[in-house]
């Protein structure tokens, strides 16, 4: 009896060792690894056993790093491919597509040495010259313009032997490309004109859109008579092509200053962005108005009251357009930001290239402006949307704007007295505009390292450099003078060496000097004080 007893408890324990053997395995587990944090003998663990343990988890950390990072590699190289291989192999797709379409329509025009094929080369090119400046980042500076790196690379595809004989393009194809570059320009900023603004700076900002500008363009003019040998109509288009500031490097500069804080109290960010667009309207309108007066005929005063035509042939259309696209489109229509911006760009480029063919070129420019500046007042809080459509067509064309204007200068024409007099005129011109915009920002609130920021953030040039500085060569072309065209080569290089000199050390000069001259607003360093209290408790 005592052994069926002794079998059956045994039969009994069976089932409940069975459940419990998971159980028993963790616990030996934990054993062993108590066992082994110690000493062989039992003691605690020594500090070699300690480190090997470190070793192991430091091991442990590492391994989710190596299976990320060959996550990643999978993901790369996987097939069908993913992320970044696959975006680079759908870009070049549609580059190759896009010259194929344009082959099989034009056929020898897409090819090397036709127009289309060096108008489509010219911008990739500079689109890929604008990434890889942009790609150039310096600690506490701001980033390089893009527009440099499309300025160098339609430079060398002109000055590249090889390349230059295969890409080349019409000068009537060049011409029209950059006029619808700028009236995109004058669009831009027209719409771009604040008029609240306007009103609550007030005198600071008519005398540094105004003081600046004229100075800069009589000085420049003066030097380009006697240095370089222009006539004087000849030298103040010069001088009005210097004259202007690029909104394209000052206004991306001032929106990270702002961001940080900077100068906010004192409204210096707007100040410069408010000032900026006027200033190129007065540029702009100078340099067509000495445009129409050089190409001309008959005495000095017909030249003039000719010139004061254009200017009111201009308002007039300008505010007669600016009235009609206000109500037309009517807000109750469908589609309508991109009708309205349809129609802005349509009646701009119209402005600007039937002013030419009318024999009136000073007048379309003006005639763009005034009607875009009307019609932004007329569409309040809609403008806005319809900048936004503008600003993509003008990612489109600035490429090909900037490109273009690199691919017009060719070393073998250059001469080297004509650099050094265009420098020369350029450094002295430059010294002068910043004396004269220290001078127009006294007695306006400003402390003496605002008013030395000021100046220097008023130096960079670039956009309406490109815009307005082969308009006078491209007449010039068209009358088929061979003086003429001499003239509009000297205009060309000087423009050309204004933005490749003073577009890079304009903006890192107000890198440089914006963190270190403009105050920063108290509220942000409250915002920076609390924060730096909180993390160290």
């Amino acid at each position: 009896m005592g052994d069926e007893d002794k079998t059956i408890e045994h039969e009994e324990l069976e089932p409940s060792t069975g459940v419990n053997h998971t159980t028993s395995t963790c616990q030996e587990t934990q054993e062993e690894t108590v066992m082994n944090l110690k000493g062989i003998d039992g003691n605690e663990p020594t500090e070699g056993s300690s480190n090997l343990f470190n070793s192991s988890e430091i091991r442990l950390q590492e391994t989710p790093t190596e299976s990320n990072r060959f996550q990643r590699l999978r993901q790369t190289f996987a097939c069908p491919p993913h992320g970044s291989l696959d975006r680079v192999i759908t870009n070049v797709t549609i580059v190759v597509l896009l010259w194929a379409v344009v082959w099989s329509i034009t056929g020898s025009e897409c090819l090397p040495g036709g127009n289309l094929f060096g108008i489509i080369i010219l911008f990739y090119c500079a689109i890929i010259g604008g990434k890889l400046l942009g790609l150039i980042k310096l600690p506490t500076l701001p980033p390089l313009p893009p527009l440099l790196g499309m300025l160098l690379a339609g430079f060398l595809i002109r000055n590249i032997p090889v390349i230059s004989d295969n890409v080349q393009i019409k000068h009537k194809w060049s011409s029209a490309l950059r006029s619808i570059a700028l009236s995109i320009i004058l669009v831009r900023a027209g719409l771009g004109l604040d008029s609240k603004a306007l009103k609550k700076l007030k005198g600071v900002c008519v005398r540094l859109s105004m003081g600046p500008c004229l100075v800069e363009a009589c000085t420049s003019a003066l030097l380009a008579h006697f240095l370089m040998g222009l006539p004087w109509q000849w030298a103040f288009i010069l001088g009005f092509v210097l004259g202007a500031v690029s909104p394209a490097v000052v206004v991306p500069s001032m929106l990270l200053l702002q961001g940080g804080g900077y100068g906010v109290e004192k409204g210096v960010p707007t100040l410069l962005m408010a000032a900026g667009s006027f200033d190129d309207i007065l540029a702009i309108t100078g340099f067509n108005t000495c445009l129409g007066m050089a190409f001309s005929t008959g005495s000095t005063v017909f030249n003039v009251l000719r010139g004061v035509l254009e200017v009111i042939i201009g308002v007039a259309a300008g505010s007669l357009l600016g009235f009609f696209i206000q109500y037309f489109p009517s807000s109750d229509q469908d589609k309508l930001v991109w009708k309205r911006a349809f129609l802005i760009l349509g009646l701009s480029v119209l402005a600007v290239f039937s002013s030419v063919y009318f024999g009136f070129p000073g007048s379309g420019g003006l005639c763009t402006l005034i009607m875009a500046f009307l019609a932004g007042l007329g569409w309040a809080s809609k403008k806005a949307e319809v900048e936004k459509i503008i600003s993509v067509a003008w990612d489109i064309f600035q490429p090909l704007l900037f490109g273009l204007i690199g691919a017009e200068v060719s070393i073998a024409s250059l001469r080297p007295e004509t650099v050094g007099f265009s420098v020369a005129t350029l450094g002295i011109a430059v010294l002068i505009r910043i004396l004269t915009t220290f001078l127009m920002v006294c007695f306006a609130g400003f402390n003496i390292k605002e008013k030395i920021f000021i100046s220097f953030a008023w130096l960079p040039k670039a956009t309406v450099q490109a815009a307005i500085g082969s308009v006078a060569l491209d007449t010039a072309r068209s009358h088929g003078e061979k003086q003429l065209e001499e003239y509009g080569m000297d205009v060309l290089t000087v423009a050309f060496l204004a933005i490749l000199i003073t577009a890079p050390i304009g903006s890192l000069l107000i890198g440089l000097l914006g963190p270190r001259l403009l105050q920063k607003a108290e509220h942000q360093n409250e915002d920076g004080v609390q924060g730096e209290t909180s993390i160290q408790v």
